[in-house]
């Protein structure tokens, strides 16, 4: 009865409960056709199931986010953020690329990215979840997670028999479908435009999902592969990717009303997530995650002294901010719409409905089943979140868990490996770890670890772990005894040794005197006990959860609802309209930014400190075909009511026709929560305007060969 009910489940009647809610599957999309077409769109909506066609195979993801490819020579616009960490790699001493920007007069000026740094290209997306799992079928806890994780590696293995082919496997609706995908890993990114971050990041965190709105968040990349054609390391010899499609840059005009759809690969979403869930995320995660992410700034703040040490964390410490207002955004929003009330609600009525059916015994067994799971993983939430955090939100300490980790799994069979260390995944690591002394200042790690540690050391004694308490003590006076000898007598801050160490085995390893290696090795039984206690909980959810979904969806049709999967960084459509809002009484929010809103910001001090060639520019008023007609004057930001979340940043938003009208790169403050609760009254996106883009390329801080090859006007 249970499989009977998701197929009929599945196969909703399309009504979504808001019109532009939804992060739809591409296959989701022919349904949806006369929705798109009252909304306006003018394509075939048959065509966006299909990731060989465009527009969707120009959309690509980049590092942990979305991009395009917007010119026949590989060209990839993303947002500057998106490409921070690229910038600030490409910096040193003398050659400040986030305060001054960048500009490749020619292809061999390009930069490299960081090692690690990749373009996925999606090429397939292919329904396999009988196999994932069929040897699941009567297992529990550990045994269900393991015949779903070798599954898995299986059919990651099968696919990337191919040289150049990346592959993984989607979870849908939390253990109920799974999906194979197929993506082309292109690994030789280069830097080729890069605005100024007071144009970049014009507002910084002040701003940051703050609507209006005035930032020129967009940066250029180029990809590259050999000169066969295939994805290829970094090398002098590679020329320019070509595509198979690119996106169109508009020159058009838009504004309120106006279509927009968005393609990317928003990170995570929690919107079919139990009630008391919601609870927990309201009472303590969002919280407790604000105060950590304040303090590790903070701690940085302190213990970079110096220009240099800020360079080296000026991609952490950005991270780390976003992290923080969005989260203290998520929660302010989660209260403004009294989400955990309107989900109990919600839950109750789906219950209620669920005893006058037939499963109803077997489900609500298992939803209860789910609940004691979570409760119990409760009582340790604060020891697991401090230990995550020790082992990444540090470079050195983390490279040495990197190093044991791989020689242990290494002793296993290729298919039995931890997900992260098989062979496929070892270019990767060595990419991260090559990186690590960019990244990495030892006062200052140790001021993190110092932070982090104090904290765990002040948790109840029945969340101690002992291996932790062993390696750095458990008080400060007994931390900082152990924490200075061990960075003192580290070698693992030249990447030679770390490189070297790469390749050896893990008896030479755990035996090694390097203090930090010692201290990872010390710690390996822990993590590996910890990972276990989360594979047995996670087995169970993934068996257990789906029946909680199947009710879901099944309530969602007797509402005449389709169910969309929550984002899980594969590829989904949303659709909307350029449209302002009214947050609060008295105040609305018109749905275009222009150039006068950056005069009226500017202080001449960060985060306010618009460049001089930008206020000149604007002060003379040159615009040309880029102004809007109905302002008079040029625009910068727009916002849409289109349905995103993180990592939909450097998503392409795309007019009626399909051409390209902005870039996406944030949310407005009252949206953030819309990770767990969409609320048609609030949620926003913020883009950044093409036309500004344009008239920043044409006129500012000029690049004419790259508007030629966009095969854009020069203004």
């Amino acid at each position: 009865m249970r499989h009977r009910l998701l197929a009929s489940a599945l196969s909703l009647a399309i009504a979504p409960a808001v019109a532009s809610e939804g992060m739809w599957m591409p296959s989701q999309l022919p349904g949806l056709a006369a929705q798109l077409k009252t909304a306006g769109f003018e394509g075939d909506p048959a065509a966006l199931a299909d990731l060989t066609r465009p527009p969707l195979n120009a959309v690509v993801k980049v590092g942990g986010a979305t991009g395009a490819f917007v010119s026949n020579d590989g060209l990839v616009l993303t947002n500057h953020h998106v490409a921070f960490g690229v910038i600030q790699y490409n910096s040193k001493p003398g050659r400040d690329l986030i305060a001054n920007g960048y500009v490749a007069g020619t292809r061999a000026d390009e930069l490299p990215a960081n090692p690690d740094y990749r373009v996925l290209v999606t090429t397939g997306f292919d329904r396999i979840t009988g196999r994932i799992l069929a040897s699941a079928k009567g297992k529990r806890g550990r045994a269900y997670y393991d015949a779903i994780d070798m599954a898995t590696k299986a059919a990651i293995a099968e696919c990337e028999r191919d040289a150049g082919i990346r592959c993984s496997v989607a979870n849908m609706y939390y253990g109920t479908d799974f999906y194979l995908i197929r993506q082309l890993e292109l690994r030789d990114i280069r830097l080729v435009y890069a605005p100024p971050e007071s144009i970049g990041n014009y507002g910084d965190e002040v701003d940051n999902f703050v609507w209006p709105r005035h930032s020129g968040d967009f940066t250029v990349l180029r990809a590259y592969v050999g000169r066969d054609g295939k994805p290829a390391d970094f090398s002098p010899d590679n020329v320019p990717y070509h595509p198979p499609a690119h996106l169109q840059v508009s020159t058009r005009n838009v504004g309120e009303g106006d279509f927009a759809m968005l393609a990317g690969y928003p990170g995570i979403t929690f919107r079919h997530r139990m009630a008391s869930e919601f609870v927990q995320q309201i009472d303590w995660q969002l919280p407790s995650r604000v105060a950590l992410s304040q303090s590790m700034i903070d701690t940085i703040g302190k213990a970079a002294s110096t220009p240099d040490t800020r360079v080296l964390y000026a991609s952490q410490v950005q991270g780390l901010k976003n992290t923080l207002k969005r989260a203290q955004g998520e929660l302010d929003g989660l209260r403004r719409s009294d989400a955990g009330k309107v989900r109990e609600a919600d839950e109750t009525q789906m219950l209620a409905w669920l005893a006058k059916q037939p499963s109803a015994k077997t489900t609500r067994a298992d939803i209860g089943a789910v609940q004691a799971i979570l409760d119990k993983a409760g009582a340790m939430r604060d020891r697991d979140q401090l230990v995550a955090l020790i082992r990444t939100q540090t470079q050195l300490l983390r490279a040495a868990f990197t190093l044991q980790r791989l020689a242990h799994e290494r002793t296993k069979p290729d298919a039995e490996r931890e997900s992260g260390y098989q062979q496929r995944d070892e270019a990767l690591l060595t990419g991260q770890l090559r990186q690590v002394q960019r990244r990495f200042d030892p006062g200052v790690e140790k001021a993190l670890l110092t932070g982090l540690l104090t904290q765990y050391q002040m948790l109840p004694a029945a969340q101690h772990v002992p291996e932790l308490d062993a390696v750095f003590g458990r008080n400060a006076e007994q931390l900082r005894t152990r924490l200075d000898p061990m960075y003192a007598g580290t070698k693992l801050g030249d990447e030679a040794a770390r490189l070297a160490a790469m390749t050896r085995d893990a008896a030479s390893l755990e035996a090694d005197p390097d203090p930090l290696l010692q201290a990872a090795a010390a710690l390996m039984p822990a993590v590996l006990r910890l990972e276990n206690e989360s594979k047995v909980r996670e087995g169970d959810l993934l068996r257990l959860r789906p029946s909680y979904m199947r009710a879901l969806i099944a309530f969602r049709k007797s509402q005449g609802r389709l169910v969309y999967p929550d984002a899980n960084s594969t590829l989904r459509v949303s659709y909307g309209h350029l449209r302002g809002m009214d947050p609060r009484d008295g105040v609305h929010y018109v749905p275009v930014t222009t150039v006068a809103g950056i005069v009226e910001k500017h202080t001449g001090m960060k985060p306010f400190d618009a460049p001089k060639p930008l206020r000149e520019a604007i002060a003379q008023g040159d615009f040309g075909s880029t102004a809007d007609p109905s302002l008079k004057t040029q625009p910068v930001d727009i916002l849409t009511d289109l349905d995103t979340t993180g990592g939909n940043s450097g998503s392409p938003v795309l007019d009626a026709n399909g051409q390209l009208i902005a870039l996406n790169f944030d949310s407005n403050w009252e949206a953030v929560s819309a990770s767990w609760m969409y609320d048609p009254r609030y949620k926003r996106a913020i883009h950044v305007d093409m036309r500004y883009m344009r008239w920043l390329m044409a006129k500012v801080f000029p690049a004419p060969h790259l508007l030629a090859e966009m095969g854009l006007p020069p203004e």
